[in-house]
């Protein structure tokens, strides 16, 4: 080898040890940028896997609460008018929407059959009672001839008893013609109370048959002085109806307008049909604003109650376990509370066990959330309003 190729060699094993140590380190930055993508993928995956929730805290229900319900209204007196009578409608005087008063007279039935058996019964009525005079007078005379021996006792003994046969004969021809002239008022039809006509089912010449299947009644009455209202309470607010209580009802064709209503009593006892107790109030009507029939919506206030507190329906848990809610806690893990709810509004509900107002309670939980699980608030780090 010559002196002048010792140089050129001595570089170029240089040249192939620099770029030989170039390529390591770009490959040990490659490996090394790719471990910290791979790293920071896995951080932000398992950040994406923890349940994003919202969360709340409970209020006490010391304000006391309002309970809507469906109600219906009826008259405080109601009744149909039947006749007691057979005949045909001469008459009548009230017609539907008739204000009346007790005894006003509705209608007049014209009844030739009985007033014939009530000209017939009177006849015979005079002549059980002729019959009977005549038997007593009869009577009297056998006794004073028994006095002087001029008839036996034995034909005395009968003068008298056919006196009493007749006077009991005449006694009850006096009844059945009172009964008849008992029937024979039932041809005039009269209010029963003071009231309004609310139907009226019959008309002039309209053959009436009374006593039979196919008797139908001639007018409905109805006295609306004042209502009564009748609230299905479900049996969970059974305990809402403590006596005295006042309500506030609303009917559709008032709208904005409420009636105040007082409690008169309830049925004591609930319904297996529908698992209602039914409450009944009593509700004032002196301008007749409120109709019988009439549906309404009756607001029935909750008393207060500073042992329970009240949270949403949807933070409601349902499992084997139980009525729970999941409980937050400073860790941000989860825990799965068993709760008794002790009244059930509809969207909100008052809870007496298991909870107090310092917890923290999931929103809406999702269906998968385990006990103990990790989670991660909706808006971390900014105030969370309770939602109860």
């Amino acid at each position: 080898m010559s002196s002048d190729q010792t140089p050129s060699h001595t570089r170029l094993m240089y040249l192939g040890i620099g770029g030989l140590t170039l390529a390591a380190l770009l490959v040990a930055n490659g490996l090394a940028s790719r471990s910290r993508h791979e790293q920071a993928v896995s951080q932000w995956t398992q950040a994406a896997a923890l349940p994003v929730v919202s969360v709340f805290q409970p209020r006490q229900n010391a304000g006391g609460d309002t309970l809507r319900l469906p109600a219906h209204l009826e008259a405080w007196s109601k009744a149909p008018i039947q006749a007691r009578v057979n005949g045909y409608l001469k008459s009548w005087q009230s017609d539907i929407g008739s204000k009346v008063q007790a005894g006003q007279v509705l209608a007049l039935i014209d009844s030739p059959d009985l007033d014939q058996q009530l000209a017939q019964t009177r006849a015979r009525m005079l002549q059980a009672q002729a019959n009977a005079k005549l038997a007593a007078t009869t009577a009297s005379r056998w006794q004073h001839l028994l006095a002087s021996h001029s008839v036996s006792r034995q034909e005395a003994d009968e003068k008298q008893s056919n006196a009493a046969a007749a006077h009991a004969n005449a006694q009850a021809a006096e009844a059945d013609f009172a009964r008849l002239c008992s029937l024979e008022a039932y041809k005039t039809i009269r209010a029963p109370f003071a009231g309004t006509i609310t139907a009226r089912h019959t008309d002039i010449g309209q053959l009436i048959k009374a006593d039979t299947d196919s008797d139908t009644e001639l007018f409905d009455i109805a006295d609306t002085h004042q209502l009564r209202l009748y609230v299905p309470v479900p049996q969970n607010y059974a305990s809402v109806v403590r006596p005295g209580m006042q309500a506030q009802l609303s009917v559709p064709e008032h709208p904005g307008q409420t009636f105040s209503a007082r409690l008169m009593g309830n049925s004591t006892s609930v319904d297996p049909r529908s698992g209602t107790l039914m409450a009944q109030f009593v509700v004032p009507n002196p301008n007749d604003a409120l109709m019988p029939g009439d549906y309404a919506e009756a607001v029935l206030a909750v008393a207060p109650d500073t042992h329970g507190v009240s949270i949403p329906a949807s933070a409601l848990i349902f499992r084997a376990q139980g009525t729970q809610v999941a409980l937050l806690d400073a860790s941000q893990h989860v825990h799965l509370q068993t709760i008794h709810i002790g009244l059930d509004l509809g969207d909100r509900l008052v809870v007496d066990q298991g909870l107090k107002p310092a917890d923290t309670v999931i929103d809406n939980p999702p269906d998968a959330l385990r006990d103990g699980d990790a989670v991660r608030l909706a808006n971390q780090g900014a105030p969370h309003a309770a939602k109860a």
